[in-house]
């Protein structure tokens, strides 16, 4: 099978679209964004803000810490600083470029401005609404579905932007997705077409990584890791890539880049991979195209789950570990598959409870189940169809996950989010 150039170009698009920095976790810092945008159309100080945000917004930005803000956390802390110290240009790096001395702007923006937060009414599992007034003027946004997605602008009551809430020619493309044509484009795109994205993805994903064993960070997984277990590749991938959550989740001002609108999930799909790819001395070539696999298998995975869910985001990425990691020591398609099936086959049942510390530990687990999904079949051992949710063939797999992940567990993540704030 060989990919046609149209289904080429897709699949570098799709890479181009997914693989983009961020500074902090991502909710919080979209959250910014959007207030960020809001104050740079109000033309005033703002007095009054109020944000409406779905449930999972809610649960992925209660505990974690807003970068550049002094070590506040949480979604009046993420509106705040967007109104004060926020530059809407930089998307999601919208803080990237504070400054020490900016720090105070965010008291002065508490004193004057009251924050209400209130959970959206929306069946739409991401969504951002925020209204912003001062002395004079009122501006309301609204953002669905992916990060940056703006789908409305207003400002005193006349529309300024308004588009439809999905994004459809983006998610049928990915929704087309395949294992069987990922490994083609990964073998044959040309990397000078993807080398500029996949250099930014290794230097700023093992620089945080690097930053999380270098210093103390939380609960410190990856340093746990390392002291506890023997010195070995299998337990270097799992620590590197939960020490780079490790100093995320907790306040490092370093961006990451993201897969599916998530570092964490960015950070699993990628480090694994280059700490094999350094113990087995493999080609830079062999690492690039190992990269484009698992990056792709982890959108590949998401797409069918949805953007935020009650299902952990890195479970699909640390499939997407395991299939790249597969690829880089040599295997063909049918590894591959073999490989995401078991790894979805043994931790399916991680549940997303928000953005905090103990990502890191789940980020250690979905890593060392990818991995063991590959040793199982490289040992002649697999799950087969009709061991609970494994189905015939991989396609068939991730399809039943998927279902799992979008449809059957959204009671269990009304009940997560209901645990999360009965004390708030």
């Amino acid at each position: 099978m060989l990919l046609t150039k149209e289904r080429t170009a897709v699949y570098t698009a799709i890479l181009k679209d997914e693989l983009v920095p961020a500074m902090g976790c991502t909710e919080p810092i979209a959250i910014a964004y959007a207030a960020a945008k809001a104050q740079s159309l109000l033309g005033e100080d703002a007095t009054s803000l109020t944000a409406e945000v779905s449930g999972n917004i809610i649960k992925n930005v209660k505990s974690v810490i807003v970068p550049h803000t002094g070590g506040l956390r949480g979604i009046e802390a993420a509106c705040l600083a967007g109104i004060s110290i926020g530059n809407a240009e930089a998307g999601l790096e919208v803080l990237s470029s504070v400054k020490d001395e900016d720090l105070p702007k965010i008291e002065e923006a508490r004193k004057r401005c009251t924050v209400k937060v209130m959970q959206a009414d929306s069946p739409c599992v991401f969504v951002i609404g925020i209204t912003l007034s001062g002395e004079h003027h009122t501006v309301s946004l609204r953002i669905e579905e992916t990060h940056t997605n703006l789908i409305s602008l207003s400002k005193d009551g006349m529309c300024l932007y308004e588009k439809p809430a999905r994004v459809a020619v983006a998610e049928e493309k990915k929704h087309a997705l395949s294992v069987e044509e990922i490994l083609d484009y990964a073998e044959s795109v040309p990397l000078d077409e993807v080398k500029p994205i996949l250099d930014r993805q290794i230097a700023y994903n093992m620089a945080i990584a690097e930053e999380g064993l270098a210093a103390s960070y939380g609960a410190n997984i990856g340093k746990v890791l390392l002291s506890a277990y023997p010195d070995d590749v299998r337990v270097r991938a799992k620590a590197y890539a939960a020490a780079g959550s490790d100093a995320r989740m907790n306040g490092c001002e370093m961006p990451v880049i993201i897969n599916s609108g998530s570092g964490n999930q960015g950070i699993t799909a990628s480090v694994p991979v280059i700490v094999y790819a350094r113990e087995t001395g493999a080609s830079k070539e062999r690492l690039y195209r190992a990269l484009l696999v698992s990056n792709l298998v982890t959108v590949h995975l998401k797409s069918g789950v949805g953007t935020l869910s009650a299902y952990c985001g890195v479970v699909s990425a640390g499939a997407g570990a395991g299939a790249g990691i597969a690829y880089l020591l040599g295997g063909s398609y049918k590894e591959i598959a073999h490989t995401i099936v078991n790894t979805l086959a043994i931790d399916s049942g991680v549940i997303c409870d928000g953005a905090k510390g103990s990502c890191a530990a789940k980020i250690a687990i979905a890593v060392e189940s990818g991995i063991l999904g590959y040793e199982m079949y490289r040992l002649g051992n697999q799950f087969y169809s009709g061991d609970g949710i494994v189905k015939k063939g991989v396609e068939n797999t991730i399809r039943s996950v998927s279902s799992l992940a979008r449809e059957g567990m959204k009671e269990t993540d009304k009940e997560i989010l209901k645990l999360m704030t009965e004390d708030m």
